[in-house]
């Protein structure tokens, strides 16, 4: 174990006895320091494991950024206005489409925030056109604008909060059953239930089916980022997780390119087709069944001892380790077989006294990172900008930012380790929010006061400029607190701890459609909000420990000692201790000393000699000669 960290006894024994009974230290729950090692440590089986791993990554990534293209709002004609003499307020010139009636144009931004103007929605018949790759969506297909956009908002909704009950329910099950049993169920409901929102019959049905098919996202995406930090040593635990993260970036790049190739399909409407695209590529984990095995961090954790035998053997027969000399694992093992297993809950966790804490201090800055990421992104669009039919500058960007930030956590986590990373990016983000909400309005009221087209560029540049280190800084606080969670969290537990990170990381993400669904009322004050959160997680960070070189804690012992470490190393600790470390036997004539032998009087005669005479004479005592006498004595 490393500094910082003193190692938990799981049994502590009783008396003297006990302890000469068993003198040798347990092996089975040091599972990085004594069983990974003893099995090829990070050897073939499980680097296969891991790569295993690495592949739904991208079809994750497909499913999660589907909403862009499947709800994306289309720009709109009117082409048969409800009555010939309505009187039309028309932003650009109109223009005279079959019949002599004007049509009205309706941007995309206005499909969905034109609920309440009856003016621009006093149509009978709407010819939307898409520019986002595809020439039909759900929008689209039952004509979600004007008084019927609020659907589209409920079923981006539904999504979102399927994933949120999807993690909170399935990570709980992830520790009761295991990791391998909800990987496997999420696979199996995640195709029926994604291939039947292709054939929805109306938006209620797809909104319906969108919120299961996102639980069942939710478990997978769960269960296969536990199961990839539990087969990792602690030095290629953060590695391997951003290879994950690199791959589900590369499904955000190539969904537009995906979607352009679902465009005019001759039998179906081009969405159900994207919908089958990126779902059916979760057939190819259909064989993980047999192949990908159960944690075995998980089994020892449980004390499911009978199962570890079998897969520690078998992994040490893939790892072609020596078996010649007997191994002390086996042996313990040999001898903790007949124990029963043992689960537990998250809600144990409400009884310890530090576990707890750095969760909540986890849930707070996730929910921050991807809460203000939404101020960042709605602040860097351009309203006025029109979207192509073969790129989305904004799109684009926000990807972009995503990958660069993936490439800087790297060498940022790797000189300043976990804490020291996740406190900078917060630092930075909350930096960049609190110069866009206030240098931008000190720049328009204290300067260029009459030249108002410099003035609004000024703000527009630096605006977007603030926006993309806020999009860079959170988007990285938001993978590093769902990183340290997991390493932070006990194996017994470590799901429900993970699932309740990500489930606020997924209420932070469910602004979006809120502040889409009242017009973006109240936006302001949304992001003045979150920034005076990112000051609260600043202070709350320096209170979580450092997990970096460290084993990860297996039981609610192992996370309660896993603390913050302290500012002096032991050896300094121990050098300052050592030049402090004086005799004082020869001293008598201490106050305490003089109190406990009788003393009081000569005591206090000492202490008033050293009291000026103007001092004891103003508190009411007299002088007598050179002498302050107070308070009569």
């Amino acid at each position: 174990m490393a500094a910082g960290r003193p190692e938990a006894q799981d049994h502590p024994p009783e008396n003297v006895f006990t302890s000469l009974e068993n003198p040798a230290p347990r092996l089975l729950p040091h599972i990085d320091g004594s069983v990974l090692p003893s099995l090829g440590g990070f050897g073939k089986h499980q680097k296969q494991l891991v790569v295993l791993t690495w592949i739904p990554a991208l079809f994750i990534g497909f499913s999660q950024f589907s909403d862009y293209f499947l709800l994306a709002q289309p720009n709109g004609t009117c082409v048969q206005p409800l009555s010939n003499e309505a009187n039309w307020t028309v932003p650009s010139p109109p223009v005279t489409v079959t019949g002599g009636a004007p049509a009205l144009h309706l941007n995309g931004n206005d499909a969905g925030e034109g609920a309440g103007d009856g003016t621009l929605c006093a149509c009978k018949e709407w010819k939307l056109e898409l520019h986002t790759g595809l020439s039909q969506n759900v929008v689209t297909k039952w004509n979600l604008v004007c008084d019927s956009a609020w659907k589209v908002h409920t079923a981006k909704f539904s999504l979102l909060v399927g994933s949120i009950f999807g993690y909170l329910v399935m990570g709980v099950m992830a520790d009761w059953f295991g990791r391998h049993p909800v990987l496997i169920l999420s696979v199996l409901f995640m195709l029926v239930f994604g291939l039947s929102v292709a054939f929805s019959v109306n938006v209620t049905m797809f909104s319906t089916l969108r919120f299961f098919e996102g639980f069942c996202l939710a478990g997978l995406a769960l269960s296969l980022y536990v199961l990839r930090i539990e087969l990792c040593l602690p030095g290629w635990r953060f590695s391997m997780t951003m290879v994950a993260s690199f791959l589900m970036v590369g499904g955000q790049l190539l969904m537009p390119g995906v979607a352009a190739l679902c465009r005019n399909w001759p039998d179906r409407d081009d969405w159900q087709v994207l919908q089958i695209v990126i779902i059916s590529p979760f057939v190819l984990m259909l064989p993980y069944v047999w192949i990908f095995p159960e944690s075995l961090r998980w089994l020892l954790a449980t004390q499911h001892y009978r199962r570890s035998k079998a897969m520690m053997l078998y992994i040490i027969k893939k790892n072609q380790v020596d078996t010649t000399e007997p191994s002390g694992v086996l042996t313990e093992l040999e001898h903790e077989l007949h124990k029963r297993p043992q689960r537990t809950c998250i809600v144990k966790v409400m009884s310890t006294r530090n576990l707890w804490k750095n969760i909540v201090v986890l849930c707070v800055n996730s929910l921050t990172g991807y809460g203000i990421h939404h101020c960042f992104a709605r602040s860097m669009m351009d309203p006025e900008a029109q979207p192509t039919a073969l790129c989305h500058a904004d799109y684009y960007t926000m990807a972009g930012i995503a990958v660069a930030t993936c490439l800087a956590l790297c060498p940022a986590v790797g000189l300043m380790g976990r804490r020291g990373g996740l406190l900078t990016f917060m630092i930075i983000t909350a930096l960049a929010s609190l110069l866009q909400l206030g240098l931008l309005n000190l720049i328009g009221k204290y300067s260029l006061r009459h030249d108002t087209v410099l003035r609004d560029t000024l703000n527009r540049k630096f605006s977007v400029a603030f926006s993309i280190i806020g999009m860079f800084s959170s988007h990285a606080v938001s993978i590093l607190s769902i990183f340290f969670c997991a390493e932070i969290t006990p194996t017994v537990i470590r799901g429900g701890g993970l699932g309740l990170v990500l489930a606020s990381a997924g209420f932070g993400m469910l602004t979006a459609p809120i502040m889409e669904l009242h017009n973006q009322k109240g936006y302001f004050l949304h992001h003045v909000i979150f920034a005076c959160c990112t000051l609260l997680c600043i202070i709350c960070l320096l209170l979580l420990p450092e997990p970096r070189g460290q084993a990860l804690p297996e039981s609610l012992a192992d996370g309660e000692t896993f603390t913050r470490q302290a500012l002096l190393h032991p050896g300094e600790q121990h050098l300052l201790l050592a030049k402090s470390d004086r005799d004082y036997s020869s001293v008598h004539d201490t106050l305490i000393h003089l109190s406990a032998t009788g003393g009081a009087t000569v005591v206090a005669a000492t202490a008033l000699a050293a009291v000026p005479a103007s001092y004891a004479l103003a508190t009411g005592g007299e002088a007598i000669g050179n002498r302050a006498i107070a308070n009569g004595v």
